[in-house]
């Protein structure tokens, strides 16, 4: 860049353009070296979804070496936190949504420590028909794959029942379930594909490279569920990942997945016992 600390205003023209606005390549020293800016990632994941991926891990095992099938046991998504305490259980219910949102507060302050900012990785609304359109076509495409791979996996033994909701019928079930599908979306979304797939491009990753990492982490953070959807959150990433570099957007995945797990866990309220091709 050039130097204007001795520059009087005289020199400048007053239809001379305005300088571009500085960017990471143009201002080097505001991103971190290699070395820190691995840290800033590990640092990131282990107070995230990389501490899930570890904690998915040691429950698979312990689902393995469980006596019963793996058809036979229950995963529930979203449980009573005080039962027969409603209140009590809503206050923690909504703690435990609002600073499990904190990981993306903290991507997004360190985002903006390089110059940047959440509309680095698209997770602003200046697209909102964009977002919410492509996001609709996403969930429908993702959430009727997953939802053939759970049953297909389940009759062959690969994965566990998974109960989304075991809420005890309160009043504010459902804002608890819609605020639980929502804190997924911005959790996974802007963590695993936007800032994730920026930072490792930022390393000199390949993007594909870079999207297959991703969509193994996101993979094994849902292993608690079982090996098929396993496999399933794998495509799952691998298709998220592809329209990430597509576009440029992580809104329209959020939009996506908020949907598909609204779908899940509400639907779930409904449809248990109801459906009985489906294994909940």
């Amino acid at each position: 860049m050039t130097d204007r600390t001795h520059q009087s205003p005289s020199e400048h023209a007053p239809s001379s353009p305005l300088p571009a606005a500085p960017t990471i390549a143009s201002i080097p020293n505001l991103l971190p070296n290699r070395s820190l800016l691995r840290w800033e990632i590990l640092c990131v994941l282990a107070l995230s979804l990389g501490a899930a991926a570890i904690s998915a891990t040691i429950s698979f095992l312990g689902v393995l070496t469980a006596p019963e099938s793996m058809a036979d046991q229950t995963a529930s998504l979203i449980r009573s936190r005080a039962e027969n305490r409603p209140w009590l259980d809503l206050s923690f219910q909504l703690y435990a949504v609002v600073f499990a949102l904190a990981p993306v507060a903290l991507v997004i302050y360190l985002l903006h420590r390089t110059g940047e900012s959440a509309r680095t990785v698209g997770f602003d609304g200046r697209r909102p028909w964009f977002d919410t359109g492509s996001g609709l076509l996403l969930a429908g495409l993702i959430g009727a794959g997953g939802l053939v791979v759970y049953v297909v996996s389940w009759q062959l033994g690969l994965t566990r029942t998974i109960v989304p909701s075991t809420l005890e019928g309160h009043w504010w079930d459902m804002t608890v379930l819609v605020l639980q599908a929502l804190k997924n979306g911005v959790l996974e979304e802007v963590i695993v594909v936007g800032y994730l797939l920026h930072r490792l491009g930022q390393l000199g990753w390949s993007p594909w490279k870079a999207v297959l990492a991703s969509s193994v982490l996101r993979a094994f953070y849902h292993l608690y569920q079982g090996v098929g959807m396993f496999f399933g959150n794998l495509v799952m990433g691998l298709v998220f990942g592809w329209f990430y570099l597509r576009y440029g957007r992580v809104m329209p995945l959020v939009v996506a997945h908020t949907v598909i797990d609204v779908v899940a866990f509400v639907g779930s309220v409904y449809l248990i016992g109801r459906l009985d091709w489906l294994p909940v």
